[in-house]
């Protein structure tokens, strides 16, 4: 029997969303935590005392207007930690530039041709992680400039990511847009379509993964 694929997210009503539309005898779904050390602390645990086929980092997102609606499936070709550097007097200083490592990881080939093949109308591009949501226009409008290939901001990606790219584990980040990035509207979050929309996606998972 193959290995089952792991699918972690970072709250319980996520993973509820994800094993609703999941091969339940295939794939294993769970929750491990809100940001990006809990994801990556969590994702490593269950990679410990496991054997997986592949990881997908799932749940819901931020979407950058124009690029990704709400409503939409993302599948992120990069999980990019988007805070991870320095200030400077000149701007926000990444990783890269102060030589302590990488701020991006880049998905699983395979695993991104197979859901996109499943998942038709899935926008690809960069998925930002940060350890703050985006709840400011000015902030939205810099990263959308630093990020031009970003669609959506979640907060677990890249710290799953770490975590697989570790253990030498496939992976690729998965997430459906329940509100556009910027001045935090909560009447303007549509929680149920995103939910349904994870369920809906989750469903292509071990067909296009396995």
């Amino acid at each position: 029997m193959p290995y089952p694929l792991l699918v972690v997210t970072a709250v319980t009503a996520e993973a509820e969303a994800v094993r609703a539309g999941a091969d339940p005898g295939h794939v294993l779904v769970e929750p491990v935590g809100v940001g990006p050390a809990a994801a990556a602390a969590g994702t490593a645990r269950l990679l410990a005392t496991g054997r997986y086929r592949a990881v997908i980092s799932a749940g819901i997102a931020g979407g950058f207007p124009g690029r990704a609606p709400v409503g939409a499936t993302v599948l992120g070709t990069r999980s990019v930690a988007a805070d991870l550097g320095a200030e400077s007097p000149d701007g926000f200083l990444p990783i890269e530039e102060l030589g302590f490592g990488s701020s991006l990881l880049v998905a699983d080939p395979l695993l991104l041709k197979g859901l996109t093949a499943a998942l038709p109308e899935a926008i690809t591009g960069d998925v930002l992680t940060l350890a703050t949501v985006t709840g400011a226009a000015t902030t939205a409008n810099t990263l959308a400039t630093r990020f031009p290939q970003a669609v959506a901001e979640a907060m677990e990606g890249f710290g799953v990511a770490t975590a697989a790219s570790g253990a030498n584990i496939p992976f690729l980040e998965l997430r459906t847009i329940s509100n556009p990035i910027g001045p935090r509207d909560r009447a303007a979050w549509r929680l149920k379509e995103a939910f349904a929309a994870l369920s809906t996606a989750s469903g292509a998972l071990w067909t296009a993964c396995g």
